[in-house]
């Protein structure tokens, strides 16, 4: 099914879907929007014009989605399949793939910059005793293709988890976000990105939003309607989402700083992987009002991309609720901290949710990011228990053994 307004980047159906555990992210300074004196004023300019309109819009910072990194390498737990290929889902892939055993290959998603992914897409160090670990990432583009991974043939009986996917992050700005992705020289943009640093995406903002499949304990599926009052899809069908914050990983870190000193430097590795599982039920909770305790673990679907604002990715999670629908629709109308962001809730039995596409009359009422949430959940199946067990079995040996 395809739909001009969204793509799926990655998926990880392999799994049915990733824990925290799984996933690490490699923070740096060169994974940054590339400055530009000319673009910098016009920023400066796009966020004067629509604070007059919008008062209450907020310049927070943003983690910055540069690539992403599917990794094979012989630490890799038996309960897990390897990374052995990448494909494109849907089957338009345009050129043949290479192929290496043991060796997770990726596309560039855009051809006109492998040489400048071939510089920014570096393996990821991930631990010391990795003597081997390979792999190449793939970077976002809005002309996408979606990643998938497949089974390997070999055993790997004596191999020990780690993690499978690595996000390249580094940071940026909702300001920037304004200035860039959502400017009417985007495409200018791109072109420029291309021409000066070979990368079509170096000069604009690309933060990572975070959304949820909230699913009740009665096999229901929440829809919130947007306000109109919200800065983008106003009056749309959306999932409960938003962004993960660099500001909340500063605070746990012990560091008070306000949103403009934020830094790489002032990062560390597991605290944002952390808050990039919690924030989506922080995103829950403020938007449904449904309390943490009643929320399951966060299992990353994938990322999808959102083409209406220049391709800008979010990473979609499954999260399982042990409150009936009934439950959450009252604690809705009751009113969570970020009710004025909705006005309405819906709910979609899980059946129906895997049956949507281009034909169903709901469809067009939904955002983009929506769109994008519920195409990886047909995919990756996230709450079927060939999915349970298998992120029950891809517990570090570890951990399962020390009981």
């Amino acid at each position: 099914m395809m739909d001009s307004e969204v793509s799926v980047l990655l998926h990880c159906a392999a799994w049915n879907g990733l824990l925290q555990s799984q996933v690490q992210v490699e923070l740096s300074e060169r994974f940054n929007r590339q400055a530009d004196p000319s673009l910098e004023h016009q920023i400066e300019e796009v966020w004067t014009e629509r604070m007059s309109k919008e008062p209450w819009l907020f310049n927070g910072s943003k983690f910055r989605l540069h690539s992403f990194c599917l990794t094979s390498s012989s630490s890799v737990s038996h309960h897990m399949p390897l990374l052995d290929c990448a494909e494109q889902q849907e089957g338009e892939l345009k050129h043949s793939r290479q192929k290496m055993e043991n060796l997770c290959i990726n596309d560039s998603l855009h051809d006109s910059v492998q040489s400048s992914l071939d510089k920014r897409n570096r393996p990821v160090n991930h631990r010391e005793n990795e003597d081997r670990a390979l792999s190449q990432a793939s970077s976002i583009s809005s002309e996408s293709k979606s990643v998938t991974a497949e089974r390997p043939s070999k055993n790997t009986d004596d191999q020990e988890a780690a993690p499978l996917l690595t996000l390249r992050l580094g940071l940026t700005c909702y300001k920037d976000y304004l200035g860039t992705n959502w400017s009417c020289r985007v495409a200018e943009l791109r072109q420029r990105g291309e021409e000066q640093f070979g990368d079509p995406l170096a000069l604009l903002a690309q933060p990572l939003g975070v959304g949820g499949v909230l699913c009740t304990d009665d096999g229901q599926v929440v829809l919130i309607r947007r306000s109109q009052r919200v800065a983008e899809a106003g009056g749309l069908l959306d999932i409960p989402g938003g962004h993960p914050e660099p500001k909340v990983v500063c605070e746990h870190l012990g560091r008070l700083v306000c949103e403009e000193q934020i830094s790489v430097a002032m990062m560390q590795q597991r605290p944002v992987v952390s808050e990039l599982f919690s924030s989506v039920c922080a995103e829950i909770r403020d938007e449904v009002n449904i309390p943490l305790s009643s929320l399951g673990e966060p299992v990353l679907m994938g990322v999808a991309l959102n083409h209406t604002s220049a391709g800008r990715p979010s990473a979609e999670f499954y999260v399982s609720c042990s409150l009936t629908s009934d439950e959450v629709r009252t604690l809705y109308w009751k009113g969570g901290a970020e009710a004025s962001e909705s006005t309405e809730i819906i709910f979609l039995g899980k059946a129906e949710v895997l049956q949507l596409d281009r034909s169903s009359p709901l469809w067009s009422e939904l955002c983009p990011s929506a769109k994008g949430a519920v195409l990886l959940y047909q995919t990756v199946k996230p709450d079927s228990e060939r999915g349970r067990s298998r992120r029950r079995d891809a517990q570090p040996i570890a951990e399962t053994t020390s009981t």
